[in-house]
């Protein structure tokens, strides 16, 4: 989504200073590993069980592989390879090293997580990975970097030699505003590199069993002149195409299964002939070329499963702008505008959107899936490399969107956008994307009595995992959302971006977040793993935060904040947390820098690296104490390095606070007995 620069809450020290409050060092070369465990957001799965999307792949990390190559990380700091890794470690090969991964399971797909370096003028560049199984014949996957690598200020550039975007906005790295700054500072180039990962699907040809080995070699005289990184390999059985013989095959209205030719055409017409005959669409293997929006309504469209058909087209620069500012248009499956009425009874499964976004333009529609949909259902895609997988603009009411597979976008993963009512998204997958993983976002009209359930959000390289801008009888529920980068975490409920008010109830329930929390660039402080933030209104309504762990957090498990100019502006209250687990914080449990009060009920907290409650309220700091009550409603229980994380002396409102408090790493996240 379109995102504004937070001002600081005061002018902070240099970037150098801040990354180093984190605490988390990388350190030399680690032994190769004997074997690769299967993990879920580089965690034992029995940390995460019951939580997250249901997915039929099976993680592993390169860094608990066999390998020849260099453990890069642990490392939390912006702007390094480890730190936009799973689990915020990888491993780099150079030319004739590899990794090697010893097969959990039956298995004839891989996917794998990596990165390459840019080309010095930026628009990346290509290089071999060899892939053999058990020493045998070697497949080669050409990787890429030409949809990662984005550098400097919002909303960011291809080219790493760049001068600063905005030269008049405050930047944390000299702590001032460039151009009104005497002498100017010298910035670095390329300032703020970012979205250095990117992935790729191989199908292997034939089934191998569990324990066989996989192995990814850099041959010699690769491009990548410095190293390949692999994060992690993903490897799954999957089944045969799915056939539908009684359809509107597009093959029978001219489309090229070859995809040297545009076939959106032939997709017109197919859907036309759909419509008048009450049959669905069927798409059989094959790759499709579409360079543009397919307007659907009424219709359903089947693949023979995301791994055999696959609709990929070019980003096409429009000879004019179009009316809603768009400068390009691409690959996408969309729905009426809601202006228009609104699309309906759309239903969309089994086949891959492979888009050609390689730059952020806010105004652009070149989404995967677009417009409004009602009555509708999104099932079994993948969608990758386009600006937002699912961008859906209101009024619109009812779309299921379900076990999803979302890739290495340009921005946002999903979005639920003015007045999306009654709609879930549910046991969806979600990676690397360039801002919020998933949001509801109530802007001009609310979102009312959605669901987000069972998602997994991993890597979102700007913002959040999960957002909540807004809204009416909102549900967040038993999510896994894991390593996200900077200016955001897990989970935000915000009070922002011209949303409207929080009503009803907002329920966050069962969800676990791990290695959130992180620095805030714009303010230079560390942020919860969920965090409350009432920037242009309060935040007032029935928020229940129940069921929830956090897990290893860089930083804080929970914030609640307005920003320092509306500081006595607006409240943050009826926020209630019950029967919430904390296992590990690099500060506090709480963070607390508003004005207002929330309960505690059941919140048990282990491995509390500062003082359990980071009290600052208003930044009154009046002598009748915070502007901000803690309500302790029993059974609250462990604490840190400072003793009992909810002790009596914090409560109702002690002062306690430490703008930026030293950080102590946790260790690692272990079974609750």
């Amino acid at each position: 989504m379109t995102r504004n620069v937070f001002r600081p809450v005061a002018i902070a020290a240099a970037l150098a200073a801040a990354v180093s409050m984190v605490g988390f060092a990388a350190p030399a070369a680690a032994a190769p590993a004997a074997a690769s465990p299967v993990t879920r957001a580089a965690l034992d799965p029995a940390l995460v069980a019951g939580r997250g999307a249901a997915v039929d792949f099976a993680e592993q990390e390169a860094e608990k592989a066999a390998t020849t190559g260099t453990i890069i990380g642990p490392d939390r700091a912006a702007y390094t390879l480890p730190a936009e890794a799973s689990g915020r470690s990888a491993v780099s090969l150079t030319a004739g090293q590899y990794v090697e991964f010893i097969l959990p399971g039956a298995t004839n797909a891989i996917t794998v997580r990596y990165s390459i370096p840019d080309s010095p003028n930026g628009g990346g560049i290509t290089a071999p990975l060899a892939v053999t199984v058990n020493g045998g014949a070697k497949k080669t996957m050409t990787l890429t970097s030409q949809y990662s690598w984005l550098y400097n200020q919002y909303q960011f550039t291809n080219d790493p030699n760049a001068d600063l975007l905005h030269p008049d906005w405050w930047i944390t790295e000299c702590g001032c505003v460039p151009n009104a700054t005497t002498p100017s500072p010298v910035i670095s180039k390329p300032f703020r590199p970012m979205h250095f990962y990117d992935e790729q699907r191989l199908l292997l040809g034939r089934t191998y069993k569990a324990g066989d080995k996989i192995r990814l070699t850099v041959p010699a005289g690769s491009p990548a002149a410095t190293t390949t990184t692999i994060d992690l390999l993903d490897s799954q059985l999957v089944g045969a195409p799915h056939v539908r013989v009684l359809a509107a095959n597009v093959l029978a209205f001219g489309a090229d299964p070859f995809g040297k030719r545009d076939s959106a055409n032939a997709f017109d017409k197919a859907i036309a002939f759909a419509k008048k005959t009450h049959l669905k669409v069927y798409v059989p293997p094959g790759v499709y070329q579409v360079n543009r929006h397919i307007i659907v309504d009424n219709v359903t469209i089947e693949g023979a499963g995301s791994w055999y058909t696959i609709i990929k087209g070019k980003e096409v620069a429009l000879a004019t702008p179009a009316p809603d500012g768009s400068v390009h248009t691409g690959v996408g499956f969309y729905g009426k505008d809601a202006s228009a009425g609104g699309s309906k009874n759309v239903h969309l499964s089994g086949f891959t959107i492979e888009g050609d976004v390689r730059e952020r333009i806010d105004t652009d529609q070149v989404n995967g899936i677009g417009g409004a949909l009602s009555d509708s259902t999104i099932d079994g895609l993948y969608i990758h490399h386009t600006k937002v997988a699912i961008w859906l603009d209101g009024p619109m009411n009812n779309v299921r969107i379900t076990g999803n597979q979302i890739a290495d976008q340009i921005a946002d993963g999903l979005n639920f956008h003015t007045g999306v009512t009654n709609s879930i998204a549910s046991n969806n997958f979600v990676r690397n994307t360039g801002d919020d993983g998933l949001a509801m976002w109530s802007e001009e009209t609310a979102n009312a009595k959605n669901t987000f359930d069972h998602n997994t959000v991993q890597t979102p390289t700007l913002a959040n995992g999960i957002a909540i801008y807004g809204g009416t009888d909102i549900t967040v529920s038993s999510n896994l959302v894991a390593d996200p980068l900077r200016e955001g975490s897990a989970i935000q409920v915000g009070a922002r971006f011209g949303a409207q008010p929080f009503a009803g109830h907002l329920w966050i329930t069962d969800n676990t977040t791990v290695r959130a929390g992180t620095y805030e660039l714009n303010w230079n402080i560390g942020l919860g793993a969920i965090w409350f933030y009432a920037l242009e209104r309060n935040i007032d309504a029935d928020v229940q935060v129940v069921g929830d762990h956090f897990l290893d957090s860089t930083y804080n498990a929970i914030m609640l904040v307005t920003d320092f100019p509306v500081k006595d502006l607006y409240t943050i209250t009826n926020v209630h947390f019950r029967d919430i687990r904390v296992d590990g914080t690099g500060t506090s449990v709480v963070s607390a820098r508003s004005a207002g009060s929330a309960s505690f009920q059941n919140v048990d907290a282990r491995n509390v690296g500062a003082v359990g409650v980071n009290n600052c309220g208003s930044f009154n700091f009046p002598p009748t104490g915070s502007e901000f009550s803690l309500t302790d409603l029993g059974g609250n229980d462990g604490g840190g390095v400072t003793g009992p994380w909810l002790a009596p002396w914090e409560l109702p409102n002690t002062i306690t606070c430490d703008d930026r408090p030293a950080v102590n790493p946790p260790p690692a996240p272990s079974p609750w007995n």
